[in-house]
């Protein structure tokens, strides 16, 4: 295999958890990371782990992927810092659990803003941006098996995550011109520091899962990895469920 040229990438959402293990892989392949997240604390650390161990340069930037200007702002950066951009991870997102039959305006309008409206204006900005340079480039984003299959309480996240990968499809007809690929990961149950506060979850999502284990970081990361590589270039608008043959079956949690 051809190794890869070292390419610059932007990820929102990686101060933690899933987004900062796909920064970590992209890392030591040699690529130059923009690491976002909106607590400060988090993107600090997350640079000085990345520090140990990369190849590339690592710049953080603490701000609400959720916002347009802090969307526009780390693209104007990536433009400024290294003359270009190549890979664009819409990772950051949220999750409001709530009844539907209450769920509250307020919490529902949060959900979309960050999980669709984030995703949204990031591919339109690093695309944008890619379009100009005329050497194409990748767009990756985190949707949920939620997207594919009831899950109580989260009737507005699985509803934004579908969203989501609708988005992916229907930029096939806008961004492949410009040879830019996009696509989307969909992450079933996976241990992270937050899902590892709940003492029952490996256990629980270990009973419930063909292939009998939650998802680690790093299968997650890895897959990702690979749809922004030069070896998935002709991939675009496809979803990829990592969910080690959960939702094959579904039985619920609860």
């Amino acid at each position: 295999m051809q190794k890869q040229a070292p390419k610059i990438a932007l990820i929102t959402g990686a101060g933690q958890g899933i987004g900062l293990e796909i920064a970590k892989t992209l890392a030591t392949k040699g690529h130059h990371i923009i690491l976002n997240d909106i607590e400060k604390s988090l993107v600090d650390d997350a640079v000085q782990e990345l520090l140990t161990f990369q190849k590339g340069r690592i710049i953080g930037f603490a701000g609400d992927s959720g916002d347009n200007s802090c969307i526009e702002e780390m693209v104007r950066m990536s433009e400024k810092e290294f003359g270009k951009l190549d890979i664009a991870i819409a990772n950051a997102g949220i999750t409001l659990y709530g009844d539907f039959w209450d769920y509250s305006p307020q919490d529902f309008q949060e959900v979309m803003r960050v999980n669709m409206g984030g995703t949204f204006f990031l591919a339109q900005a690093a695309s944008n941006l890619m379009k100009n340079q005329g050497n194409g480039g990748s767009l990756l984003f985190t949707s949920s098996v939620t997207a594919h299959q009831a899950h109580k309480n989260l009737a507005a996240y699985g509803m934004s995550k579908a969203a989501i990968e609708m988005l992916a499809k229907n930029l096939v007809l806008e961004l492949s011109p410009f040879h830019i690929n996009v696509n989307t990961i969909a992450p079933g149950a996976t241990l992270t520091k937050r899902t590892a506060q709940d003492p029952d979850y490996e256990n629980t999502w270990s009973k419930i899962t063909p292939m009998g284990r939650p998802a680690s970081v790093a299968d997650i990361a890895h897959a990702a990895a690979f749809l922004v590589s030069d070896e998935a270039r002709h991939i675009t608008g496809q979803n990829l469920i990592i969910d080690g043959g959960w939702t094959s079956i579904s039985p619920s949690p609860y």
